[in-house]
């Protein structure tokens, strides 16, 4: 059998003031979040703009195509036609 004694709680050595952050710590990390965010705000900024350039050159090219298929098709139609 086991006695059942008194558990020993040990006292810590190192005083918790000394081992936080303290407010340089939170300054460090303020910053750091500030500068996170705005480079999330550039980021999302770039890729929308990538975004729009990219939808206006294919509507671009769309019309392009188009224009270029009109042309050929009446240059086809003049040619299908008897003259009178």
């Amino acid at each position: 059998m086991y006695l059942l004694g008194a558990t020993p709680t040990p006292t810590p050595t190192v005083d918790p003031e000394l081992v936080t952050p303290g407010p340089e710590g939170f300054t460090v990390i303020a910053i750091l979040v500030v500068l996170v965010a705005l480079l999330v705000f550039d980021m999302l900024r770039r890729v929308r703009r990538t975004r729009y350039r990219a939808e206006a050159n294919e509507a671009l090219d769309a019309e392009e195509a188009a224009s270029r298929r009109e042309a050929a098709g009446e240059s086809a139609d003049d040619g299908d036609h008897p003259r009178a």
